[in-house]
């Protein structure tokens, strides 16, 4: 097995004292990547080498580099077997969330690609005679970028396509969990073209991150930190940022809520409400993880959920002939167990799974949840959710909302001014009517409120996170001065 090195200015090498560090895979034990373990001396070495590189790359044309990214955009499609092969590996991801991941991600370049003609200003009208005001947009230098392993293509791009297309340079810190896979996001865009030194990839030894980032935000060319991950951590990283008075994006945890309301058509919230409690096995920031369902419709609604969950067995993703695949690691399937055991043990009704076998874990579906189970208020992140049986909208919209989280969110119902109403009470940055939570779009503003996050990525949202808005005037010298 090839040993991945750190990659500065664009070329690949070891960590400056030769430590490594391995992922294992999480059913085999085997070894998944062998990875260079970075020291501060080479985080602060890639943060140099993007500050150096920055200049130029803010004077590119955006039709230079709208053309660089839609090629790496085609770049990263070709590489879709390794991507498979890696995530299986890595993360024990199966191949259809894999091929959705590389589809995804590639939008999202063409995306941020087309948005580098977007990143405009304005003309505002001044009180002064003879001066031209305006309000410019400028990219703000170096960007270091975080992306978790959950979704490791989808969110390794998102963190480092808009960066890009408005001009700044990355510093990448690849997830410890999956950093072949995020490497593989690197070749695909320095394949395509990208300069020396516009984008860097750091990968450390899991004992190092704290160092690591602390070093990086602390960089003084480092002027935007863009974090995706779990809440705990996200809080760690906005406190650093904020000593050192860098903007932060986070995009954090969630405990997305997923409304049915009496007149909800059964058929299509059960479908859309196992895909987004399910797919990849109940591992992304977006999963439904709280029913909350009328009691008019509850047990119509339980017995279909539990028919469909029933069906979702989980099995090893190299194999690819089961719906789920494996969690993220045995301690990961150990919390989720602990979580279903706890809940049944205080009323809650097994209504379908629960099966675990290792780090395998079958699709659960736990029915008649309370606010006296941990699993009611914890995020379980795993491929388990919880009903909970409400008696009007009101107490629907307060279950809904009684959460520190405030992601995504899905509401059901045939009224559709009734369930919009319902939507626009719920506290999320992002709710779905008649859909899943589970959705996400390139040219979307996508990001959450509350303990989820705060900043938007996708689109022209984007733009604004990862440039400076500035004012410049022109003025005609002609100007009478009071002294």
């Amino acid at each position: 097995m090839s040993i991945l090195g750190l990659k500065i200015d664009n070329v690949e090498m070891d960590a400056t004292d030769g430590r490594r560090f391995e992922r294992m895979n999480p059913i085999s034990g085997e070894v998944a990547s062998t990875v260079a373990a970075a020291s501060v001396e080479d985080a602060r070495r890639a943060a140099n080498a993007a500050a150096k590189a920055f200049p130029a790359w803010a004077a590119t044309s955006p039709g230079q580099r709208r053309k660089l990214l839609n090629a790496a955009a085609d770049r990263l499609q070709e590489k879709a077997q390794e991507f498979v092969a890696a995530m299986a590996a890595e993360t024990g991801a199966t191949a259809g969330w894999a091929m959705f991941n590389v589809g995804l991600a590639a939008d999202m370049l063409r995306e941020a690609a087309a948005m580098t003609t977007q990143i405009t200003g304005e003309v505002i009208p001044s009180n002064r005679p003879g001066s031209l005001a305006m309000a410019v947009r400028q990219p703000t230098g170096v960007v270091l970028s975080m992306a978790p392993w959950n979704a490791p293509v989808i969110l390794g791009v998102r963190s480092i396509a808009m960066p890009l297309a408005c001009g700044n340079t990355v510093v990448m810190k690849t997830s410890e969990i999956c950093p072949h896979t995020h490497r593989l996001i690197v070749d695909a865009l320095h394949e395509a073209g990208l300069p020396e030194g516009v984008l860097n990839a750091i990968s450390n030894a899991p004992e190092d991150a704290g160092v690591i980032v602390e070093a990086l935000i602390a960089h003084p060319a480092v002027r935007r930190i863009n974090f995706t991950g779990s809440t705990r951590v996200g809080r760690i990283i906005a406190e650093t940022a904020a000593r050192h008075l860098k903007p932060a994006l986070l995009e954090l945890g969630g405990k997305a809520p997923f409304v049915v309301l009496d007149d909800a058509d059964i058929d299509e919230a059960v479908a859309a409400a196992a895909f987004g409690a399910y797919m990849n096995q109940g591992q992304i920031c977006m999963s439904t993880e709280r029913l909350v369902v009328d009691d008019k419709i509850a047990d119509e609604f339980v017995e279909a959920m539990a028919a469909k969950v029933r069906t979702l067995k989980a099995g090893d993703p190299r194999r690819s002939d089961s719906p789920l695949g494996s969690l993220v690691d045995l301690r990961a399937a150990q919390r989720v167990e602990a979580l279903v055991k706890d809940a049944v043990s205080k009323g809650a009704v097994l209504a379908a799974g629960g099966g675990v076998d290792g780090t395998l874990m079958d699709a659960t579906l736990l029915d008649r949840v309370t606010p006296a189970m941990r699993i009611y208020g914890e995020e379980s992140f795993g491929p388990v959710a919880s009903v909970v049986r409400v008696g009007s909208i009101d107490e629907a919209v307060r279950i809904a909302n009684d959460t520190e989280y405030g992601l995504s969110a899905a509401v059901f119902g045939r009224d559709i001014n009734r369930a919009m109403s319902v939507a626009r009470r719920i506290e999320s940055g992002i709710c779905h009517v008649n859909g899943p939570t589970v959705h996400d779009e390139a040219q979307m503003p996508f990001g959450g409120v509350k303990e989820s996050g705060y900043g938007r990525f996708g689109g022209k949202a984007g733009i604004a996170e990862f440039t400076e808005l500035r004012w410049i005037t022109v003025q005609d010298g002609h100007i009478h001065y009071p002294i």
